[in-house]
């Protein structure tokens, strides 16, 4: 319904009022937002207006049909009630046709019932005739058979014995179908106990018979009888047969513990003889069954699998019943060689299966799983975890002890490394089911090592105790060499937690060396993967990769610690430049023209390393290590040297005041008895030889001067003092 346009000034919409949740209070909350009340009413009245206009013209424009409503309706109920009669007569009428319908349908379905029921009942009738006539008609075969001059089937020709009982079988097996099918009936009941008979007999006819195939090499009597054996769904009873008449007596006297102890190669020799039962033993019944290569195609008969379900079972259960000590992995060398040898053997026998499914068939037989799970590989892996761990944390109890001569490694514990890793490997000690376990004790090793490198290197050693004696001021340069030497003696052996030149020379070589080992490590056990069908090598790279920068995160350490190592050594004898004042004041010693002693003492750890490192670390490294100490060295010595310089510059001035102050009183104090040189010209120049002579060994180390930071600028500073001390001369 549509209400009639309103003025567009209106302050609301005609449509809410056609709203299902119009609401008066919420109506006139929104129009006050907008409107005061008193517009609002306006409004409301103006639309009233209009609707009511509306609704008068609709009234007016359908007046007639109004007026007419209450003409036309005049008689209606008189005909609606001459309609129910007729009507009511209808219903009944359909109500009683239905009923007759339902009944015959219901009719119709009671007899359909009656007649499947007579039918089921007929077929269960016709099973128990043919139950009945399948045993009548077995019985008559055997009556007929023991009515003969034979008088019985063994004594009858073999292979018409076959084919009788091949045809009793086919009917046995008609039989079996048929009353399965008529179970729980009576008459069954009755017939059972001779169902069991025939059962009974057919069961030991066969099973002589299958004896007698096999003792006499019978291949057509075989073949009837595992082809009867398949009629009737016996197919397992003829390889629990098998394998009891033929393999149980060869394992008995194959398979006994005193024989295998006798010799030390007694457990290859027991599986050689049991591989040897299948090619001798078990030919016929391979023919037969399709297992040999001659095998013809149209003789085969199919459904048997005589070297899993009859050799197989048997073997292991004599094994595992006779040797059980072979599975004790108390002694790990000698349970190595037992697991080798057994898996050597299985191998071996599924070789001699016939196909692939005859093998898959082998793996997932309950017996072979057994004889895997008795293999207690964890606790092997425990054992050799603890010998190859074990064998490492003595290494690293060591410290750093050198290597055996003619060792590709200089330390120790870096030797015992690469030997744990390629034991994990080897021949005597992996095992491809344990291949994982072994991996993860591989990057184990190379953690375990690079912690014990973080350890040693980070650890601080204890503080030197140094004792400063009380002894007289050197009066020569013969005396400081003297003395500097004796502290040398002492520097590289200090206490056992510290570290020397060439113990850390050795690790970064080792380090190097077992950096470049690791692709012949990842080549060993790529080949090790590879034969147990691993493929994504990627991530076996990825992990070497990490162990290789784990290794190479100690690198940093080891530099810093070689650095401060050779700058602590150098160090002590540089501080020696500030006792040079001491040889010259008021010594009257000749003009200096060699450097001092101290700095061939200082120089001497360098050169020391240089020639601990030739074939060990490559050259740029220990260039690096170079350029570093001497670098700090500098930075020290600089800092001696502007010392020294200062107080001899201050002690120059304060003579200078003083001799101005006298006026005239001799100046003994500053220059030599000859009025040569001052001095302070010759601390001067002294010092500049020193620093120029350790330009010299820097070169001669393979360094250039500008490669030293601070180098420079402690030329300057020596220089400015040499042109001073030219000047005073």
């Amino acid at each position: 319904m549509n209400l009639p346009k309103g003025p567009d000034s209106l302050c609301f919409d005609k449509d809410v009022f056609m709203k299902d949740d119009f609401d008066v209070d919420q109506f006139v909350a929104e129009c006050r937002k907008q409107v005061q009340l008193e517009e609002m009413r306006e409004d409301l009245e103006l639309y009233y207006k209009l609707l009511k206009t509306a609704m008068v013209e609709l009234i007016n424009k359908d007046y007639a049909d109004f007026v007419n409503l209450s003409t036309n309706l005049v008689g209606m109920d008189k005909a609606l009630n001459q309609l129910s009669v007729p009507l009511g007569q209808l219903r009944e009428e359909v109500m009683s046709l239905r009923s007759c319908v339902s009944e015959v349908i219901q009719a119709i379905d009671s007899q359909l019932t009656k007649q499947e029921d007579l039918q089921k009942k007929k077929v269960c009738v016709l099973r128990l005739i043919q139950v009945v006539r399948s045993v009548e008609k077995i019985e008559k075969i055997l009556h007929s058979q023991n009515s003969k001059e034979s008088s019985s089937l063994e004594i009858s020709s073999p292979l018409l014995a076959g084919q009788i009982l091949e045809r009793i079988a086919t009917e046995f097996n008609q039989l079996q179908f048929h009353a399965v099918q008529s179970k729980g009936m009576p008459l069954l009941d009755k017939v059972r106990p001779r169902i069991a008979g025939i059962t009974s007999m057919l069961q030991q006819s066969l099973e002589g018979l299958l004896i007698e195939g096999l003792q006499t090499s019978n291949v057509d009597m075989v073949r009837h009888c595992l082809r009867t054996y398949a009629t009737i769904d016996k197919t397992r009873d003829a390889e629990a047969l098998v394998g009891q008449v033929l393999v149980k007596p060869y394992m008995d006297q194959v398979i006994i513990e005193e024989v295998v102890k006798s010799s030390p190669n007694g457990l290859q020799l027991m599986y050689s003889r049991l591989l040897e039962f299948v090619p001798h033993h078990c030919r016929l019944l391979r023919e037969v069954t399709g297992g040999a290569i001659s095998s013809d195609k149209a003789d085969i008969v199919p459904g048997y699998d005589f070297l899993v379900n009859s050799v197989w079972p048997e073997m292991i259960r004599g094994i595992e019943e006779r040797l059980a000590y072979l599975f004790n992995p108390g002694n790990p060398d000698i349970f190595y060689e037992r697991y080798s040898a057994s898996m050597e053997f299985v191998r071996k026998f599924e070789r001699q299966c016939s196909s692939q499914a005859s093998v898959k068939r082998l793996r997932v037989h309950p017996s072979y799983t057994s004889f895997h799970n008795k293999w207690n590989l964890p606790v092997y892996f425990q054992l050799r975890y603890k010998e190859i761990a074990g064998s490492l944390e003595n290494a690293i109890s060591d410290g750093l002890e050198a290597a055996p001569a003619g060792s590709a490694y200089h330390l120790q514990v870096s030797e015992v490394l690469w030997s744990c890793l390629v034991r994990c490997w080897s021949d005597k000690v992996y095992l491809s089911p344990l291949a994982h376990r072994f991996w993860k004790l591989t990057l184990q090793l190379y953690a375990r090592y690079a912690k014990f490198l973080d350890e040693v290197l980070t650890k601080s050693p204890p503080p030197e105790v140094t004792k400063e004696p009380t002894r007289p001021l050197p009066s020569s340069a013969s005396s400081t060499s003297s003395r500097t030497s004796m502290d040398e003696g002492g520097s590289e052996s200090g206490s056992p937690a510290s570290l020397s030149t060439k113990q850390l020379v050795y690790i970064a070589a080792d380090i190097q060396k077992l950096q470049e080992q690791m692709p012949e490590l990842s080549e060993m056990v790529r080949q090790r993967l590879e034969a147990i069908g691993f493929k994504n090598f990627a991530i076996v790279e990825d992990a070497l990769s990490d162990s290789k920068a784990c290794l190479s995160s100690s690198i940093p350490t080891l530099n810093t610690r070689m650095t401060q190592h050779l700058t602590e050594r150098s160090c002590r004898f540089l501080k020696s430049a500030s006792e040079v004042p001491r040889l010259y004041r008021r010594t009257n010693k000749d003009l200096p023209v060699r450097a001092s002693a101290y700095m061939d003492n200082a120089l001497r750890p360098l050169h020391q390393l240089l020639t601990d490192s030739t074939g060990l670390v490559t050259p740029s490294t220990a260039q690096e290590w170079l350029r570093v100490a001497l670098s700090d060295c500098t930075q020290r010595y600089y800092e001696t040297i502007s010392e020294v310089l200062s107080s001899v510059r201050k002690m120059e001035e304060s003579l200078k005041r003083l001799k101005q102050a006298r006026k005239g009183a001799t100046a003994a104090t500053t220059s030599g008895a000859n009025g040569g040189p001052t001095d302070d010209s010759k601390i001067r120049l002294q010092l500049a030889l020193d620093v120029e002579y350790l330009g010299e060994q820097i070169q001669k180390m393979g360094l250039q001067p500008s490669d030293i930071s601070m180098f420079s600028t402690l030329m300057d500073l020596v220089k400015e003092a040499r042109e001073l001390a030219e000047q005073n001369q």
